[in-house]
């Protein structure tokens, strides 16, 4: 049963909503950021069992998956790596198929604006996704469109067991609808003010983390996506020279693969661990 909740926000086009789905219980793939890294997402979908192949004539990808798993990104699949236009194909030819679902991250949401037109700064990798899909016709432009303002800010499964949300977020806001969620689910409770690379100083909303339910989430690279809290970062910066990682879920397995290159330099170090934020 597929429920969506949907909530008006900011004259967008496409409206805002979390997507529940109580009676999905798993097994999932659950997909840190790929920013671009298309052969490395392949690399680690074949690792995990995944099939793919594909068709010149119809321009899709045709996916085999291990059993009955289906695969959670968990956002950002664009920007700084070295081929966005493809990851963004795959992963909407797997939802098309029914074998995944993604939540939108920030970096995601900024192309979206971008590709409605609306002024935003070309920067933080959005250069080389804009340069890469000027290969492509308005048609994979328009549908691209369509599905990145599709996506949802956070993802409820398993009977509230799992929750997946791009930043992460606090139990008494999962299944909320507002423009604060939203914001909090792309980006992450800030402070307001800027650390010394001139980035926005993060709160450290796991470090209170207390809900029934597991939040796996990305955003901030780490070195190693370690349990805290019943929350869980999946995101361990593949573009930027780490690696891209999955969790495997209810078994709670990390399965990972190395960067094929640096693709992109961190203004942040990674994280060493969650104690230093």
């Amino acid at each position: 049963m597929l429920h969506l909740k949907k909530s008006k926000a900011n004259s967008r086009s496409s409206e805002q909503f979390n997507l529940e789905l109580p009676d999905s219980h798993g097994p999932f793939h659950i997909i840190g950021d790929v920013h671009g890294c298309f052969d490395e997402l392949v690399c680690l979908l074949q690792k995990l069992g995944y099939s793919i192949t594909f068709d010149q004539k119809k321009q899709a990808y045709n996916i085999e998956t291990p059993g009955n798993f289906k695969v959670i990104f968990v956002g950002d699949l664009v920007d700084r790596g070295p081929n966005s236009p493809e990851v963004l194909r795959l992963v909407m030819d797997m939802m098309t198929q029914g074998l995944a679902y993604c939540v939108s991250g920030n970096h995601d949401d900024k192309l979206f604006r971008k590709l409605q037109g609306r002024h935003v700064k070309i920067r933080h990798g959005l250069e080389l996704t804009v340069e890469q899909l000027e290969k492509y016709d308005k048609a994979f432009h328009e549908r691209i469109l369509d599905f990145l303002g599709s996506l949802p800010h956070h993802i409820i499964l398993d009977n509230g067991r799992l929750v997946v949300a791009h930043a992460g977020l606090e139990e008494r806001l999962h299944g909320s609808n507002t423009k604060g969620v939203r914001e909090l689910c792309l980006y992450g409770p800030t402070t307001g003010e800027t650390d010394s690379y001139g980035l926005p100083i993060r709160l450290d909303w796991a470090a209170d983390y207390c809900g029934k339910a597991i939040v796996v989430y990305g955003h901030t690279p780490v070195h190693e996506p370690n349990w805290r809290n019943n929350t869980i970062n999946i995101d361990t910066g593949c573009v930027f020279g780490g690696r891209l990682s999955a969790l495997t879920y209810p078994d709670h397995v990390i399965t990972s693969v190395n960067a094929f290159e640096v693709y992109a330099n961190s203004i942040r170090p990674f994280l060493k661990n969650y104690h230093h934020q």
